[in-house]
C-alpha cells in the first residue's frame, strides 16, 4: 500500500504563527498547533520598557518568529501521529509588508547586544504607519517625474510598503541604517532561517517592493527623494527573486532540530498569507476576489488583464499563480476595530452579562445586534482605525462615528463598526469594477469567516453571494500547498490547488429587502469617505496635534 505524503504549512499572523500537517493527495488538514509570540506587538515600548515608541509605531521580536517553528510545527507534526519521514516539504507565508534589518548572514540588527535600544534595529510590523511622511514624498516625487510604476499601485505609494519604511531608517536612525546589509520581507527571512538560502519572493517584491517590469525604481529617483539614498536598492535590497510555488532550498541541519522535520526536505519560496490563501480557496481564475479577513483584510484576484485601480496596493504578473496578473487592495483595520472596541467601549455590565451566558463580549454584542433591523441604530461609521488602505492610502486618515445620541447602546456602534468594514470592502469591489476589472465572486478565508453576522452584512451589503473556505486554517493551508509543488508533487499551483483547496460556495446569499437598505447607508458612507478623506485635512491635523502633544510629554 503506498505511503501517503504530507507538507507543512506555517502562516506567521500578527500575534501568533500556526502550523498545519496537510496531506497532499486531498489536502485533507491532519492536525494544526498555534505558538502565540511571546513579545506581541510592541506599540509602546522595546522589551523591557524603558525606551519608550512614538505614535504609529509597531514593530516585532524576530526570535518570536524562530519559536514559532520550535514549537508549533513539532507539536502539529506530534498531534498528527505521522512519521517525520512522510514529509516531503515546508512553505510559509507571513503578514506584509513586514520588513526585518539584518546583517549580511541574516542576524537581525536587534540582536546585536549594541542595537538592542535601537527601536529601527527591530522588525517593522505591517501596520507600522510612523513613514507616511516618507511615503507621501515617495508618491509627490513619483507623481511630478511621471515614474511608470506609480500607476500600477493606483497612483499611491503606501507607508506600509518596503521604501518608506526604509526611507524613515535612513533618516531617522543613519547609524542603524548604515549598519544594515539586508533589508528582508519577514516572508523571506524566515525561509532563509529555514534553509539556509535568501531568495526574494516575486510576491512581496512585486507588491511591496515597487518591483515592476524586471526593475527597482531608479537610483536617479532615489536620490532626488532623499541625499545618500540612491544606493538603497543595490547595496540593501536587490537579491535573486523565487517563483511562488518553487523551491528556495532544502531543510538544514539547525531548522530541522528545532521543527523535528527531515533535513533537506523542501523549503519552499516565501509568500503572503493573503496571495497564499487564493490557491487554499480553490481561487486563482480570473473574476473571483479572495478577502483574508482577520486583525485586517486584504483582498487578492487574478485577472486576464491589466488595468489601473486607483488605490490598489499593486498588480503583478504572476503576484498570485503564473500566467496572471495578480491584484492586491485591503483595509487596514476590521477585526481590530472590533477588538477595540470591546476592550475599551463596553461598560462592565455588558461583560458581566456576556460571561453569565457564556459568551465572549463578540458574541454576546453579536447576539444584541443581529437582531436589529438595517438601519435601526441610526449611525453610519468609517473604519479608518488603523488609517486606509485601500483606496485613499493614508494612514493619518482615523475611526469616525456619526449618529451617536444619548439613545446609542454598545451593540448600536458595534454593528455599525462591522457594517463600515462591509461599506469599506464595497468601495475596493467597486473601484475594480469601474477599472474594468471584473470581480464576479467573493470568498472569504480568516478568523471572521465564523462570524455569520458579519458575512451576512457583506452579502448584502455587496449584493454577492459569498464563499466561505472550508479551513480554519486557510493561510497555513496555502503554504502546504505550496510546499507540495515545491517538492515535486504536483506541476504547478493551480494544479495542487484542484486537488487539495477547500472551499463551500454560496454560503452566505443577499436578501434583497436588506440590500435596498445597505444602499442608502452606504451613500451617507460614501459622503463621509470622501468629505474626509479626500476634501478636508480634519483627520490628519488631529493627528499632528496629536503628535506634538505626545512628544512634547514624553520631553517633559
Amino acid at each position: 500500500m503506498p505511503v501517503d505524503h504530507y507538507t507543512v504549512g506555517v502562516d506567521f499572523g500578527t500575534l501568533s504563527g500556526r502550523a498545519v500537517v496537510v496531506r497532499v493527495s486531498d489536502g485533507v488538514e491532519i492536525a494544526s498547533a498555534v505558538h502565540d509570540y511571546r513579545h506581541a506587538v510592541l506599540e509602546e515600548a522595546l522589551p523591557g520598557g524603558t525606551v519608550r515608541l512614538p505614535d504609529a509605531w509597531a514593530l516585532q521580536v524576530p526570535d518570536d518568529y524562530r519559536d514559532v517553528l520550535r514549537h508549533a510545527v513539532p507539536a502539529a507534526l506530534a498531534a498528527a501521529g505521522i512519521a517525520p519521514e512522510q514529509v516531503v516539504g515546508i512553505g510559509t507565508d507571513f503578514t506584509a509588508c513586514t520588513m526585518v534589518p539584518t546583517y549580511a548572514d541574516g542576524t537581525p540588527l536587534c540582536e546585536d547586544p549594541q542595537f538592542v535600544d535601537r527601536p529601527h534595529g527591530y522588525v517593522k510590523l505591517w501596520k507600522h504607519h510612523a513613514a507616511q511622511g516618507q511615503a507621501d514624498r515617495i508618491n509627490d516625487l513619483a507623481a511630478r517625474r511621471g515614474e511608470s510604476w506609480l500607476p500600477r499601485y493606483g497612483g499611491l505609494i503606501s507607508s506600509e510598503w518596503e521604501f518608506a519604511k526604509a526611507l524613515q531608517i535612513h533618516e531617522e536612525d543613519p547609524e542603524i541604517y548604515d549598519a544594515m546589509d539586508r533589508w528582508v520581507e519577514a516572508a523571506d527571512w524566515i525561509v532563509w532561517q529555514l534553509c539556509g538560502n535568501y531568495v526574494r519572493n516575486a510576491c512581496t517584491a512585486g507588491y511591496k517592493g515597487i518591483y515592476q517590469d524586471g526593475q527597482y525604481p531608479s537610483a536617479d529617483f532615489l536620490t532626488e527623494l532623499a541625499p545618500g539614498f540612491g544606493p538603497f536598492v543595490t547595496d540593501k535590497l536587490d537579491q535573486p527573486l523565487g517563483d511562488l510555488g518553487s523551491r528556495a532550498g532544502s531543510l538544514t541541519a539547525e531548522a530541522a532540530g528545532w521543527t523535528g522535520l527531515p533535513e533537506g526536505i523542501a523549503v519552499a519560496v516565501g509568500n503572503v498569507d493573503a496571495h497564499v490563501t487564493a490557491p487554499a480557496a480553490g481561487a486563482v481564475e480570473p473574476g473571483r476576489m479572495v478577502a483574508i479577513m482577520g486583525t485586517s483584510t486584504c483582498h487578492v484576484m487574478s485577472s486576464t488583464v491589466l488595468k489601473e485601480v486607483p488605490g490598489m496596493c499593486g498588480v503583478v504578473d504572476g503576484g498570485i499563480v503564473a500566467g496572471s496578473f495578480g491584484y492586491e487592495a485591503g483595509q487596514s483595520g476590521v477585526g481590530d476595530i472590533f477588538g477595540w472596541f470591546t476592550r475599551t467601549s463596553v461598560p462592565a455590565s455588558y461583560s458581566e452579562a456576556a460571561a453569565a451566558a457564556g459568551e465572549s463580549v463578540h458574541e454576546y454584542l453579536t447576539r444584541l445586534a443581529e437582531v436589529q433591523e438595517v438601519g435601526e441604530h441610526g449611525l453610519v461609521a468609517l473604519d479608518w482605525h488603523s488609517g486606509n488602505r485601500s483606496v485613499l492610502v493614508d494612514h493619518e486618515l482615523s475611526g469616525l462615528v456619526v449618529g451617536t445620541t444619548l439613545a446609542t447602546r454598545p451593540e448600536d456602534t458595534y454593528r455599525a463598526l462591522l457594517e463600515a468594514t462591509a461599506f469599506g470592502t464595497r468601495v475596493i469591489v467597486e473601484t475594480f469594477r469601474d477599472s474594468g476589472v471584473p470581480v464576479e465572486e467573493f470568498v472569504v478565508a480568516g478568523g471572521l469567516a465564523r462570524n455569520p453576522l458579519l458575512m451576512q452584512i457583506y452579502a448584502d451589503v455587496l449584493r454577492m453571494p459569498l464563499s466561505v473556505i472550508t479551513s480554519a486554517q486557510g493561510p497555513a493551508l496555502g503554504s502546504a500547498i505550496h510546499a507540495a509543488v515545491a517538492a515535486g508533487c504536483y506541476s504547478d499551483v493551480p494544479v495542487a490547488s484542484k486537488s487539495m483547496g477547500k472551499v463551500r460556495s454560496g454560503a452566505f446569499v443577499p436578501d434583497e429587502s436588506r440590500s435596498r437598505a445597505y444602499d442608502a447607508l452606504f451613500e451617507i458612507y460614501l459622503e463621509l469617505h470622501d468629505r474626509f478623506g479626500r476634501d478636508t485635512t480634519t483627520m490628519r491635523r488631529l493627528r499632528a496635534l496629536r503628535r506634538a502633544a505626545l512628544t512634547e510629554k514624553v520631553d517633559a
